[in-house]
């Protein structure tokens, strides 16, 4: 079957927006008579009640102060929160860590390019600065305030910031079902990882001292750490060091690890304690209403390229397939267009690929350094159809995000990388056979699929009912603890 395009859709496709519930306003209770009770005291008697109302003041203001914290863009209220229906999953703990384990990290230049600063890359709660004036003439301007430059690896920040404002994050630990660890592990192991230099004590000595401070803490040493989880914003791979090995650290395999459970870019399918969670992008809505206009936007668009690839060859690498899909590109003419990676291009989110994203019907998606890759979500995020070219990129991988494996092919495209290298596959041919009715289910699937791929700007969210990345990923959390509660009874 010929390749078929699709039009512009006139007939809505967001789904009806929640309306607000306004209650009636309560009646003010009736006046009743005034009672005047009058007390004798001694000098003594006053003496000590004044003393005790000035006791009690300091109490209060000692403990209020305890309840506040730095949310980047202004202090925040701590409120004390009893199990609610608000909270009926479950109530978080956020261990205050020496900022040694964290916001101390952000200082010094970034270690693989010393062009930039790691306080400006992170800068914004994670999210980075915000776009330059490319994507003016790509996206309507009334999205802009949504983009930033992202860098891939910004989850630690932007789960430790959420955490800090989430309206269950409890003060007391003995009533809390879920205890978060903001260790920024990605940038402490990054300040060694390119140091071929480095030796395994360099590498791993934040961790271990990470450890100690928590292995000293009552809630973990009551748990064993099985009611513990945190972020980790670096692949799984980086981890997990060996004896007699060079590369990375070896956090995941400490005595200390094995019970907690790390939300991480990309897991490890052989370590249920590991939970892979999306990329961040670039786009970061403040509301439900901004995304659901976005997803209006996308779904709109007038796509007049068939499929398209963001990325770069590895020609030092024998059989490199991206090279292989260059080729295929190029003979597939106007069909399909790509962007060169290979300088910094597509660093933490271009106008370039984003512009290539929002024109093509179809994004190609071979693995990067490991199975997975941030480009998938770039590329889902602008209503493309991602082809994929090794089952690991998707299956054991993101399962609290994506649909239940064996509906795949639902949202995304599977090609046997081995009949393209093989000839027996053409990747064009391949994709114009499948047709106009599949091709609109699939981009209303993978659009319908946005608000759990993106982490929302704003501190709590993006209200009216709607889940992000960051939501999907406590409620899973509390639900993993609450099934391990059960096995330890």
């Amino acid at each position: 079957m010929g390749y078929c395009r699709l039009s512009p859709s006139s007939e809505p496709k967001s789904k009806l927006r929640q309306r607000f519930k306004v209650d009636r306003p309560i009646s003010p209770p009736e006046k009743k008579d005034k009672i005047t009770i009058t007390i004798h005291l001694t000098p003594f008697n006053r003496a000590a009640l004044v003393l005790s109302i000035i006791t009690i003041q300091i109490v209060v203001h000692l403990y209020l102060s305890t309840l506040y914290f730095s949310a980047g863009d202004g202090f925040l209220p701590l409120i004390p929160v009893s199990v609610s229906t608000s909270c009926k999953e479950g109530l978080v703990y956020v261990y205050d860590l020496p900022k040694s384990f964290n916001t101390d990290l952000l200082r010094g230049r970034d270690a693989l390019d010393n062009r930039f600063m790691i306080e400006e890359t992170y800068s914004n709660d994670g999210f980075g600065p915000h776009v330059s004036s490319d994507f003016v003439s790509i996206i309507p301007s009334r999205f802009l305030s949504a983009w930033y430059a992202t860098d891939q690896f910004a989850a630690e920040q932007i789960f430790h910031r959420r955490m800090l404002n989430h309206p269950c994050r409890t003060s007391d630990p003995t009533i809390a079902t879920a205890f978060y660890i903001p260790f920024y592990v990605g940038l402490a192991v990054d300040r060694h990882l390119w140091n071929l230099a480095a030796t395994p004590e360099q590498r791993d000595q934040d961790c271990s001292h990470l450890l100690r401070w928590l292995q000293d803490q009552p809630p973990f040493r009551r748990s064993n750490g099985w009611d513990h989880f945190l972020t980790i914003s670096r692949i799984t791979w980086n981890f997990r060091r060996q004896p007699g090995e060079s590369w990375g650290s070896s956090f995941l395999v400490m005595p200390g690890m094995q019970n907690v459970t790390r939300l991480i870019i990309e897991r490890s399918p052989w370590d249920s304690m590991d939970v892979a969670i999306p990329y961040p992008t670039s786009f970061h809505p403040h509301s439900a209403m901004q995304l659901q206009d976005w997803q209006n936007f996308v779904l709109e668009q007038d796509r007049r390229t068939l499929f398209g690839f963001a990325g770069a060859a590895r020609p030092k690498i024998r059989g490199d397939f991206r090279s292989l899909i260059n080729r295929s590109c190029e003979e597939a003419g106007s069909a399909c267009r790509s962007v060169d990676c290979s300088d910094i291009k597509c660093l933490h989110g271009s106008a370039g690929t984003l512009e290539l994203f929002l024109d093509s019907d179809f994004c190609l998606q071979p693995k990067g350094d490991s199975p997975t890759r941030r480009s998938v979500f770039d590329c889902m995020i602008a209503g493309a159809v991602p082809v994929f070219f090794w089952r690991e990129t998707t299956r054991g991988q993101h399962s609290w995000f994506f649909p239940k494996e064996g509906g795949e092919d639902e949202w995304s495209v599977f090609i046997d990388r081995k009949k393209v290298r093989r000839g027996i596959v053409n990747i064009r041919k391949f994709l114009e056979g499948i047709g106009e009715e599949k091709l609109r289910k699939m981009r209303e699937r993978v659009v319908d699929m946005i608000p759990r791929l993106v982490y929302a700007a704003g501190a709590r969210g993006l209200g009216e009912g709607m889940e992000d990345a960051f939501d999907m990923a406590l409620k899973g959390i509390f639900a993993r603890f609450k099934e391990q509660k059960k096995r330890w009874r």
